[in-house]
């Protein structure tokens, strides 16, 4: 078979937002797209790119070879009209990396990962009248969990005409511990203005011959998983199990993290909704700040292994003097240290808005025997209060080098009011895509993969590498010298 690749000219090689690739050609779930030089001339003057790696996405049909196929229901679906193009095959697949340095400086880079693209399929593996679903949520709370089962439970009501859908209750111990909630559109219509979980949401409980026996025993063919990367590497387990076993049930992940620590994907649902409402207690620091004598507003913010709500909402606010994220190490004390630092602002402003993190500064805060044990039901250590120590800390220090000087520290820690609040429009209609393009994939036989967005494109991810990738901040790329320039905070490095 030979090479497939994509051409794109000089002038817009690093400009393509959406760019894929399609073939009108029809392939296996498995292509392997290879050429000798990854940049190479074209013959009307552009550039080629290749190879190009498409990632296998597993097919329930890997292990069960003679299931049958139906018609698309959206063929008859009064609010579609497929016509050429409507449908995905399997050539269609995204570029994970859109931009690219032409000028043969750099090494050649290893082959281009592609992933198939999200959308319906012409035929699909699932009889709708006897399939039966089930939804699960798992992990802490997020905005727009309740728009994505309402979603999930509308798509597949609407678009492919399932009638047996089932909420699981209180998290993957829900499955072997509850009854499931029976849903339909009526009972979902408005859950998605409501905050937290309608189902109900847990850590722990993964017990996995209990899990998959439940789903067999009630005959569930399409399980959605909606959790961060704890729940994913608990679908991972679940998915193998089922293909051991040979059931006919698809597992499909809906990666949640209001951190934004999910990997490959351009962003987990709520997170711009975080970003919004951590605004806001930014700027009620700010008002305690400048309102006092020497004020330090400070704001912790969620983030256990990444500082993304922290680094957008510094940004976005611009009331932010020092943001403070895990990636990012710092130290109190000294020249080019924080109290240096904050010094320098309140002598010059007179009041100081301090922005950290929740994982940020956690080797620093001294821990007992015990705390360095101490583990959640999902088994992440568990953190100790950033926030409070900050202020223990800041406290001594202005009364050892300020004695008898007024100072103010207001401390907010929004965390549990921005998980609990609903989904503002733009996450509402990320939720909606991510739960439909779940739904086409499972529809047409795929299994243990994820849904989510690539460079603008959504398309199907093994759910085995989402698990594994993080999605740390870059403090060496542009965005963290913008933070940075912004606030006029120190790089915090000892010289």
């Amino acid at each position: 078979m030979a090479p497939r690749t994509a051409t794109c000219t000089h002038a817009t090689t690093s400009l393509l937002p959406n760019l894929t690739l399609s073939s009108s050609t029809s392939t296996d779930l498995t292509p392997a797209m290879a050429a000798e030089d990854d940049c190479t001339a074209a013959p009307e003057g552009g550039i080629t790119i290749s190879p190009v790696k498409v990632q296998k996405l597993p097919h329930l049909t890997n292990d069960l070879p003679n299931l049958k196929t139906f018609p698309n229901p959206l063929d008859r679906n009064q609010y579609y009209h497929p016509s050429d193009g409507f449908y995905i095959s399997p050539s269609d697949v995204i570029l994970r990396q859109i931009t690219y340095d032409l000028s043969g400086t750099f090494p050649t880079p290893p082959p281009h990962l592609a992933y198939h693209r999200a959308g319906p399929r012409k035929q699909i593996f699932f009889d709708p009248s006897i399939t039966s679903v089930a939804i699960v949520t798992c992990g802490g709370l997020c905005p727009g969990l309740n728009t994505v089962i309402r979603e999930l439970v509308v798509g597949l009501w609407e678009l492919y005409g399932i009638r047996q859908i089932y909420g699981i209750i209180a998290g993957y111990r829900g499955f072997y511990s509850f009854e499931p909630m029976a849903l339909n559109p009526k009972l979902v219509e408005d859950w998605h203005k409501r905050g937290g979980s309608v189902l109900e949401t847990s850590r722990g409980g993964f017990d996995l011959e209990m899990i998959v026996n439940a789903i067999r025993d009630r005959e569930f063919n399409q399980v959605y998983v909606i959790g961060g990367d704890g729940t994913m590497r608990g679908a991972v387990e679940i998915f193998n199990e089922i293909r051991r076993r040979k059931l006919n049930v698809s597992i499909a992940g809906i990666p949640k993290t209001v951190d934004n620590d999910v990997g490959i994907i351009d962003r987990s649902f709520g997170f711009q909704t975080a970003v919004e409402m951590a605004q806001q207690a930014i700027s009620a620091a700010h008002v305690e700040a400048e309102s006092a004598v020497n004020g330090i507003g400070l704001v912790k913010l969620m983030g256990r292994s990444t500082g993304h709500i922290a680094l957008y909402a510094t940004l976005s606010s611009r009331d932010v003097d020092c943001c403070l994220i895990p990636e990012n190490e710092f130290y109190l004390e000294g020249k080019g240290g924080l109290f240096e630092f904050l010094e320098n602002r309140l002598e010059h402003n007179g009041h100081v808005v301090l922005v950290v993190a929740e994982g940020a500064g956690q080797d620093m805060i001294p821990r007992t025997d015990a705390q360095k044990k101490q583990t959640d039901e999902s088994g992440n250590l568990v953190f100790l209060d950033v926030g409070r120590w900050l202020k223990s800390e800041l406290k001594s220090w202005w009364d050892k080098d300020h004695p008898g000087e007024l100072i103010t520290i207001k401390y907010i820690d929004p965390t549990y009011m921005i998980r609990a609040v609903p989904a503002n429009a733009t996450d509402n209609l990320y939720c909606t895509l991510l739960a439909h393009s779940a739904i086409h994939g499972v529809m047409a036989g795929y299994t243990g993969f994820v849904s989510g967005p690539i460079n603008g494109n959504y398309g199907y991810i093994p759910v085995a590498e989402v698990a594994e990738a993080k999605n740390p901040v870059n403090t060496m790329n542009h965005k963290w010298a913008w933070v940075r320039s912004v606030t006029n905070q120190p790089d915090f490095v000892k010289r």
